[in-house]
């Protein structure tokens, strides 16, 4: 018998074989929509890629990326403790989170000179760790308390990784207000520290990520913001070379692993085009992460878990130099010890156990990942250009452009999370009414920091559907049961579960309890269980042959019966005759389910 390798055995995996294996399975629908994906900017995900010769990419510096954790506890010697916790169990990277930073997110510390920032990092030995500062406002202020700090405690400035986070175009474009003399602030800043490592300015991109901004927006904005930097201080007098090595640029990662290693490796590409531009030899630049966010729940918030952790894990891959992750449950409040240990944790498995910063660029030769890196790369330079040409970020910022943009994207992705196009997990896809709440330390204020005209909103992709939650609750305690609906199940449980399962999921999602039952077969008898629920509303559910016969008789019997709103679970095609029937609206993968959840809460909670 001949001795032959398997592989020789079976015919060549071709793309051709594969597109033929693939429309076979399709039975005719159409390969573009059902499997090629497109990106908020419209950058085609193919179904499959072969394999790509790798190109020249920047990466960090060999080793594992740095885990950083926010020191945000308004109390200043709770803070220190955090501070140390965080440092004994793994992170070797601190961000000191001013009480007046957008990203305070309510909470922060209220610093208010050097003896303030030496009793928050008290014991905490700065030589041996990095420190960012996340000031916003206030941060020409806290670097110089810093540098008395640095003094006092008698450090060598030499010894210290630090990142003085100043970037006052950010905090323009999140809050509307402008610093004035912040050019000649940098340049002194540079001057002040630069017998230290680290950095001076940051282009963050947290701002136009919370705002709704795509990959390549995100891309442009902090790539023209560092740019903006480079003038500045050249304009100060500060030579280019020097300018360089004051910057850092800090993106956001979320759970689209895809996208975030794409992008990051992306910004490294493009910086290094900017370099060239300037007539330097490119440097490795140093490049922050903090996962999304936009991304984070109040509902369900375990699931930010997995989020924040595939975020932790793509930024790593991508090529960050350090990586924070939110705590789980910042979005509740201020997170307790336990929330922090879990985001900590998850880098530090990441890093001990998995081994993910062992390559320096694992996508590498990836036919996807380098696809998606070059084209974010290319559609990111012509969006910078397009700022450049408009003024730079500052102009364009203060003419709208860069916000009506991305507002644009951003009522485009709103539509797909109405729709569950863009499924959110706990919130409008498998909403569980019976959860139980998760402990923090404090409930985060609900009043948002006020804002001047023009600046970038802060939203989180879960609000809408929260809102609706939130009601479902007051109506809860108020009395003692939730909004329902009534499942008007139309014939046996085999006929109906399905849609009957389907509805009342999807009710669930706006905080309406649904009422369900084995199913009827007489509308009388449909009628009076109707009655007898004490439901304002109703949803037929059963199968489209059912429909044909049963759901008009069954429409016109619970409007009979009292019903305020009926509605019917799937798209049938003689939608109008049952709309005349009594119908009020259709429940369907695809609808907009927001809109429907709206009026069916409002009309279930009518008559209360």
């Amino acid at each position: 018998m001949e001795d032959r390798p398997l592989a020789e055995l079976f015919e060549p995996a071709t793309e051709a074989r594969w597109r033929e294996a693939v429309q076979a399975a399709l039975k005719g629908g159409d390969f573009e929509k059902r499997l090629v994906a497109k990106t908020a900017d419209g950058l085609r995900i193919e179904p499959l890629y072969p394999a790509a010769a790798p190109i020249a990419q920047p990466v960090r510096a060999p080793g594992p990326w740095r885990l950083s954790q926010r020191v945000d506890h308004p109390d200043f010697e709770k803070a220190a403790a955090q501070a140390l916790a965080d440092l004994e169990g793994g992170a070797d990277s601190l961000t000191i989170v001013h009480a007046a930073s957008p990203t305070a997110r309510g909470f922060g510390l209220d610093i208010g000179g050097v003896e303030d920032l030496d009793a928050a990092l008290d014991g905490v030995m700065l030589t041996i760790i990095a420190l960012r500062l996340d000031a916003g406002p206030k941060g020409f202020e806290l670097a110089a308390h810093l540098k008395a700090l640095v003094e006092k405690r008698g450090d060598d400035p030499a010894e210290l990784d630090i990142d003085l986070g100043l970037d006052p175009i950010g905090l323009f474009a999140a809050t509307g207000h402008a610093s004035e003399g912040w050019q000649t602030g940098l340049a002194k800043a540079v001057v002040d520290f630069e017998a230290y490592r680290g950095r001076v300015a940051l282009a963050d991109g947290r701002a136009y990520h919370e705002a709704g901004a795509s990959e390549v927006q995100e891309l442009a904005a902090v790539l023209s913001t560092a740019v903006a930097y480079l003038r500045a201080l050249e304009a100060e007098g500060v030579s280019l070379d020097r300018a360089r090595d004051a910057l850092s640029i800090l993106l956001v990662a979320d759970a689209d692993e895809f996208l975030t290693i794409a992008k990051f490796r992306a910004i490294r590409r493009l910086w290094a085009r900017v370099e060239q531009a300037c007539g330097l030899d490119p440097k490795p630049l140093r490049l922050h992460a903090e996962s999304a966010w936009r991304m984070m729940s109040r509902r369900d918030p375990f699931v930010n878990i997995l989020r924040t952790g595939m975020a932790a894990a793509s930024a790593g891959l991508g090529g960050a130099d350090s990586v924070a992750v939110l705590p789980y449950t910042l979005a509740l409040g201020l997170p307790d010890a336990f929330a922090r240990r879990v985001g900590r944790n998850s880098q530090t498995i990441l890093i001990e156990e998995s081994s993910l910063a062992k390559v320096s660029d694992p996508a590498a030769g990836a036919g996807g990942f380098e696809s998606l890196t070059a084209s974010l790369t290319e559609g990111a330079w012509a969006a910078f250009q397009e700022i450049e040409a408009e003024g730079g970020i500052l102009a364009s910022l203060k003419a709208g452009k860069v916000q009506a943009r991305i507002a644009a994207v951003r009522e485009a992705r709103a539509r797909r999370i109405a729709t569950r196009r863009e499924p959110l997990t706990g919130a409008s896809e498998f909403p569980f009414l019976a959860e139980k709440p998760v402990e923090v330390l404090e409930i985060a204020p609900k009043a948002p920091a006020a804002v001047g005209e023009g600046a970038l909103p802060s939203l989180r992709l879960t609000e809408p559907f929260e809102a609706l939650r939130d009601s479902s609750d007051a109506y809860l305690t108020a009395h003692a049961a939730r909004p329902a609906v009534f499942l008007a199940n139309l014939g046996p449980v085999a006929v109906h579960n399905a849609r009957s399962t389907f509805a009342a999921n999807a009710f669930a999602a706006g905080g309406i309890a649904a009422l369900g039952n084995e199913g009827f077969s007489d509308p009388a008898d449909l009628a009076q269980a109707f009655k007898e629920s004490g439901a304002a509303i109703a949803c037929i559910c059963s199968s489209d042959k059912l429909y044909e016969t049963d759901a008009a008789p069954a429409a016109k019997a619970l409007k009979e019966a009292g019903a305020d709103t009926v509605y019917l679970a799937g798209k049938p095609a003689d939608a109008d005759a049952l709309t005349s029937a009594g119908v009020d609206g259709f429940l369907f993968a695809g609808c907009d389910l927001l809109a429907l959840l709206t009026q069916a809460q409002e009309r279930a909670t009518a008559k209360a």
